[in-house]
Formats: C-alpha cells, structure tokens, sequence
C-alpha cells in the first residue's frame, strides 16, 4: 500500500487543494466512525498529499461535529507523518487584523464535548503536550511563506490559540478575557485535533487565517459568519500558495520532528498487556511498539 507522508486538512473556505493532479479518493472507515469526508490523495509539484475538507466539501459539520478522532486515525493510517492545519480564526490582538496570518505555538483548550484521546479500554498513555506545535513543521511554513511573497499580508511566528466549543462566537465578556489571558486567536477546530495528532506520532502546526476581531474591538462590527467567510475567501489564493511552497520543501527535505516518537515514553500500558480488541483499534498508532 502506497505511504503519503503529508497531509492538509482544509478549514471554513478550503475545501480543496488547487492543482492536485492525479486524485483518487478514499473514504476510509475507523473504529471511530468515518471520517468529515473521503481524502483527496494526489500529487501536487510531484509531491503526493493527501487533503482532507474538515467539515466535509459542503461545510456541513459543525466544529463539535467534526470526527476529529476518525480524521486523524484515517491519515495515520495512510502513513501520514506530517500534517499542516488550515484554520479561520479571530484576532484577540489589536495588531491582527483581519486577512493576517498567525503560526500559533500554544492552546488553550475550552471545548467540553469532544472525546479527546485516542486512549482507554485498557491502554493508558500520558503524552507531552508542552510544546503542541512541531517547531520543525512550523519553520517550514514560515519559510513558505516567504517563498509566496504575499502583498499587504503579514505572518506572526508564535501565539496562543483559544479554542472554544462553538458554534457560537464568542461574548463580549468572554471575549474580553481571553484577551486578559494574553491570547493571540480564537477558534473552534483546532482542538483536540493537535493532541490526537500528537498521540499518532504525527508533525502538527497551523496556518491561521484571521478573518475578524472576534466582537471584542470597539471600532468594529462583532464576527458574524458572513464577514468571515467573505475575509476568508480573499486569503484563500495566499493560503493555498504557501501550502504549495510548503509541501515543495517538506518533498525535498522533511525535518525530524521529536512528535514522530511522542508515545515511546508515554505509554504506560504495554500493548502486550493490552486487549487485543483495543490492540487492533490502535494498530495505526501502535504499530512500531507491537
């Protein structure tokens, strides 16, 4: 079975990859349920990627819905090592304006009714989570970015993503003390999509498209879905260009990342002394310690 070593999932207004050539799709059933949508594989620059719409190529799953454990099981399971999120987000900063882009490098996590590990059933692991965002895999976004050369759009390197349940935006009071708590960007995807990835042993890091305030700035309209989509949508074109350039040098030279050993001295069952029905429901994940 052919190996795709890289990924995308595609959030609001990103439902495709531009220029894949070759596609095959594969809807790939898990013990966690199917995942948002089938995953476009294809080969883009001749590098093979596969891309995945998060909530599915109509926008029909709202961020509580997304089968965020499926999604990541189904890349593991193509051998994905490397996996750059594309996210919309709101700006808790008065220095990110809308249509900016933000590398974050810390969560926050707020969400309340997501299942987020991959773990239980008689198999305990504790991860690391300090660092969530592989540094290596961010680097090269940076350097994409350069290599896109954007006009009028600007990359901050590092923030805190809030992350929030949704699919309401936020309060204006709680909007004021996620700025409080120095947060950079607010969303609602982005966990626990990084820590399963980093269960899976997979590179993680974002790409945020910022495409409002949140309802916080005094001189601007509160979100609303409308204004979002429409901000995102004009940095669609940038968006996909950095992703372009990006997968170009992980082609040609992919870093190491510590995320690609996470569960080596994190596991503290042993998978012998797991059960064979929650052995065969991590296999992806486990292959390499069986």
């Amino acid at each position: 079975m052919e190996k795709i070593r890289f990924a995308i999932l595609g959030g609001s207004g990103l439902y495709q990859m531009e220029g894949l050539q070759d596609v095959t799709e594969q809807l790939i059933p898990t013990p966690f349920g199917n995942p948002s949508d089938a995953i476009a594989i294809g080969t883009l620059d001749g590098v093979r990627v596969a891309f995945l719409a998060r909530h599915g190529r109509n926008h029909s799953v709202l961020p509580s819905e997304i089968p965020f454990r499926a999604n990541i099981w189904a890349l593991k399971s193509l051998g994905v090592e490397y996996l750059i999120s594309v996210s919309a987000v709101g700006s808790l900063k008065e220095h990110l304006a809308p249509r900016q882009m933000v590398l974050p490098d810390q969560f926050i996590d707020l969400t309340r009714q997501r299942a987020g590990t991959f773990f239980g059933d008689g198999a305990v692991a504790h991860i690391s989570l300090a660092r969530p965002v592989c540094a290596a895999l961010s680097d090269v976004l940076a350097d994409a970015f350069a290599d896109a050369s954007l006009a009028d759009v600007t990359l901050q390197r590092g923030g805190t993503y809030v992350c929030i349940e949704g699919p309401a935006f936020s309060t204006l009071a709680e909007s004021r003390l996620y700025r409080s708590w120095d947060a950079d960007i607010i969303g609602m995807t982005n966990m626990p999509e990084a820590r399963l990835a980093r269960e899976a042993e997979i590179a993680y890091a974002t790409l945020a498209l910022v495409t409002d305030f949140d309802c916080w700035h005094p001189g601007h309209e509160a979100v609303t879905a409308e204004m979002a989509i429409g901000n995102l949508t004009h940095n669609a074109a940038g968006a996909q260009a950095i992703l372009r350039a990006a997968l170009r040098r992980l082609g040609a030279n992919a870093p190491v990342s510590a995320a690609h050993t996470a569960l080596a001295q994190s596991l503290v069952t042993q998978p012998a002394a797991m059960p064979q029905a929650t052995r065969d429901k991590l296999a992806p994940l486990l292959e390499k310690y069986l």
